[in-house]
């Protein structure tokens, strides 16, 4: 990115620091009351989602709640992680899904009628026989030579201007250039829209792997499938810091503004508790917590008040723990936090607290009564107040849901889907162990009629206990505590089975052995895991939808407003992969298989891409196509060879005493192919009747014959 591209804000209207930090006017204080007011009804109203995601974190980790009682005779406190093994179950085959092709799942295409700039452009390189001299004259794109006439209603627009990216390229053959694919085989074809596409793609590409993108997307991914709901911000301008050394070997670093990409726990995101998606939302509210370096950091950032931020530091530390902190930490609840509590505001503002708070409003946004703003806040000070800088205004973040609740903002996870089948295994499993215990050890009556009283009756290997006078007898008795434990482990079994089911997925999906019938083959292993996936396509859907392509053209918009490179720009539209890997890799390779075989034909031949197909195989095999394909020199060398190195066939030697005209080599003559006999025709032995006739017609034909003569 280019110096000059830098200043990501600067037409963002925002506060100004001032040197005067006191802000205790009613001013001031009226946006940082707008704010908590707000803050304050989005946490009341997620309270019950709070509660979800607490108990769907407590099954992750093994823990009961402390609303579970245990009685004095359940022993056992055991806890099987099963909401575990299918989370991270259900994360890997996210993960796998998106990253299948080794790269962020997002793409820039044309779209079907680009606007602004040509799909194909093509001239001959060969000059047409007989072809007449073309008329001077204006064609429908503005240049001479073409022989087109301007047809009504066509524009003066000339096709250099809808080149694009390749209009400086281009420009010396301008006169021979038509618009439209290529025909004849001796033309050069172009695709201007295409490569703007192509050069957007990797501009995103960059700007994601600079800001970690992938990183955050898998953690998204994993609060996804635990809690329900992954979160992502972004783009936000960030300066980012590069190491750098000049020639005297002093650091000198550079700093370049890139749009940068966050994962957001769903634990510090307050939505707009009336919006049932970001769409809808008029305002969110993001919780940091920060460390002192932290909070100086944001001085380097656009349009932070530095002096504001000295002063809230030398305030001290605000932090306030949340009743749930706790219960995600292993510290104690006594361990306090030494962090500065900060609300980031993402939303409408009235116009008339800008005003007050001396934000200049431009005069093509006066007449609006609410402006989307970004405002922070800590200790009670306005740290940065800035109209939103994007076009069209929209708040940077992105939520997308496991399992899709048409009711609310925040969806339905893989703990919440097994939450009761998880009790119920936990129940049956605390059963069978307490049995267990019970059975394998006797349980002992005592008579202390004939022990010395005061004794301490428990019982141990070498136990000695004192009797004292009276009648002979047993004084301790065993008793044998029946075993129901497999009664128990078959209910834990069942209760499994249902969590398979409210899950969609099956036990086997995650390494459980013991599959029976058509699973024991390849054949079936490959449909029990596609019939798994049923699931898994939906939550890639949604992930597509509502995180990927949202996500993807905030990236568009910020490069078309902010990138001044004309080589990026075009009609251009975001494209989420994250469904196109979906198909298992086994019968994506069966499938290009069965196309290569077809393919194979002489008559479809020209119409296949080998080359395409060859390495779709290697990726569905796990291969690095790079590594085992050629290209298509390198193929037609590598064919050259096999043909030196091949042996010829030897010429088969004919049978000794086979006829020389013999084409098989065999001997005997060539014998023709003959005709099947036909019933009731004359020579056909098969029947009798017909024979005997034949016979005493040929009698009574003879004897005619003699008469005659």
């Amino acid at each position: 990115m280019a110096e000059e591209e830098i200043m990501i804000e600067d037409d963002a209207i925002a506060l100004d620091d001032t040197d005067d930090s006191q802000e205790t006017d009613s001013s001031v204080s009226s946006i940082i009351g707008f704010i908590h007011e707000r803050y304050k009804r989005a946490e009341d109203y997620r309270y019950q989602d709070e509660e979800r995601w607490l108990r769907a974190y407590r099954n992750y980790r093994g823990l009961y709640g402390p609303d579970v009682q245990f009685t004095e005779a359940e022993k056992s406190r055991v806890f099987i992680k099963v909401t575990k093994t299918k989370t991270l179950a259900a994360y890997g085959q996210i993960v796998d899904v998106l990253f299948a092709n080794n790269k962020f799942p997002l793409s820039i295409e044309p779209t079907e009628l680009p606007e602004g700039v040509v799909e194909d452009v093509h001239f001959d390189t060969q000059q047409q026989p007989n072809q007449p001299p073309s008329p001077q004259g204006e064609s429908p794109y503005g240049f001479n030579g073409d022989g087109n006439d301007l047809p009504k209603g066509a524009t003066q627009k000339s096709l250099l201007d809808k080149l694009g990216p390749l209009d400086e390229k281009l420009e010396p053959i301008q006169d021979k250039l038509k618009e439209g694919p290529a025909q004849t085989p001796t033309a050069i074809e172009f695709s201007p829209a295409m490569i703007a596409a192509k050069k957007m793609e990797k501009k995103i590409h960059d700007q994601l792997e600079e800001s970690g993108a992938t990183k955050s997307l898998r953690s998204s991914s994993f609060e996804m499938a635990l809690f329900g709901t992954g979160i992502m911000k972004g783009p936000f301008a960030v300066d980012k810091e590069y190491a750098n050394w000049n020639d005297e070997g002093e650091y000198d670093p550079l700093f370049k503004t890139i749009p940068q990409v966050n994962h957001v726990s769903v634990w510090n995101f307050y939505p707009d508790p009336d919006a049932n998606n970001i769409d809808e939302a008029q305002f969110v509210v993001e919780r940091h917590k920060m460390s002192r370096s932290q909070l100086r950091n944001l001085k380097k950032r656009p349009y932070f008040r530095s002096q504001v931020i000295d002063e809230v530091i030398n305030m001290g530390e605000n932090y306030t723990k949340k009743y749930w902190e706790d219960d995600l930490s292993d510290y104690a609840p006594e361990h306090g936090v030494d962090r500065f509590e900060i609300f980031e505001y993402w939303g409408m503002v009235d116009i008339d607290i800008l005003e007050e708070q001396g934000v200049e409003i431009p005069n093509e946004l006066k007449d609006f009564d609410e402006l989307q703003a970004n405002v922070w806040i800590c200790n009670d000070k306005l740290l940065r107040m800035v109209l939103n800088p994007f076009k069209p205004a929209k708040i940077p973040y992105v939520a997308s849901p496991y399992e899709l609740n048409p009711y609310s903002f925040f969806g339905v996870g893989i703990a919440e889907n097994m939450d009761d089948t998880q009790t119920l295994m936990n129940g049956f499993m605390r059963m069978a162990v307490d049995n267990a215990v019970l059975s394998g050890n006797l349980v002992f009556e005592v008579d202390e009629t004939n022990l010395v009283p005061g004794q301490d009756l428990s019982l141990y290997p070498g136990k000695v206990f004192r009797r004292q006078g009276g009648a002979p007898g047993q004084a301790l008795f065993g008793t044998k505590y029946p075993n129901v434990s497999s009664e128990n482990m078959m209910l834990f079994d069942k209760a499994r089975q249902l969590s398979d089911e409210s899950t969609g997925f099956p036990s086997f999906a995650h390494g459980q052995t013991g599959v029976s019938g058509v699973g024991r083959t390849a054949s079936g292993i490959s449909m029990l895991m596609n019939a798994a996936s049923g699931g898994v396509k939906t939550v890639i859907k949604n992930i597509d939808d509502y995180l990927l392509r949202p996500l993807g053209e905030g990236l568009f918009r910020f490069n078309m407003q902010f990138d001044f490179d004309p080589n990026i720009k075009g009609d251009l539209e975001v494209k989420a992969r994250g469904t196109e890997s979906l198909m298992a890799n086994e019968v994506r390779s069966q499938r290009l298989m069965q196309f290569l075989g077809v393919a194979s034909n002489p008559a479809l031949a020209p119409f296949a891409k080998f080359q395409y197909v060859i390495r779709e195989i290697a990726k569905s095999l796990g291969l690095d196509p790079e590594k085992v394909t050629n290209n298509m020199s390198e193929a037609a060398l590598q064919a050259e060879l096999m043909k030196q190195f091949q042996t010829p066939a030897q010429p088969q030697q004919p049978v000794a005493g086979a006829d020389a005209n013999d084409p098989t080599g065999t001997g005997g003559g060539t014998i023709g192919v003959g005709q099947a006999p036909v019933p009731n025709e004359r020579g056909f032995t098969g029947n009798e009747q017909a024979n005997t006739q034949q016979a005493q017609a040929a009698g009574e034909q003879q004897g005619t014959v003699g008469s005659v003569q």
